[in-house]
């Protein structure tokens, strides 16, 4: 249940941003790494929300590539389907180039 979690500490995020105004609207981007549903992110945010100013908010995430680098051989890729093996020498010793998560980058309130 990582999208649950996920969601209530950005209604959280966006409650404390919104001081009290009725939100219609957060967009931000989520990295590529992240192994989430972005329609249960979606369903999770839109349960958490309700009762609050954030009901019924659109959430509108953009997903954004995270390139990887090599431990082994310094080769740099963007790793598919959640898997960091090197392309070049096939070593999992591998660090995201970039910050993994969610990052809310605007809120349109009334």
């Amino acid at each position: 249940m990582h999208e649950t979690a996920l969601a209530k500490r950005i209604l959280d995020a966006v409650i404390a941003r919104a001081e009290g105004r009725r939100v219609l609207r957060v967009r931000g981007t989520v990295a590529e790494d992240e192994a989430l549903s972005h329609e249960s992110l979606a369903f999770h945010f839109a349960a958490h929300a309700r009762g609050t100013p954030v009901e019924g908010a659109s959430l509108e995430l953009e997903l954004r590539h995270l390139a990887a680098r090599c431990a082994a051989c310094d080769a740099s890729f963007f790793p598919e389907h959640h898997m960091r093996r090197c392309p070049r020498c096939g070593s999992f010793e591998t660090v995201l180039e970039g910050e993994p998560g969610v990052l809310v980058e605007s809120i349109d309130v009334e």
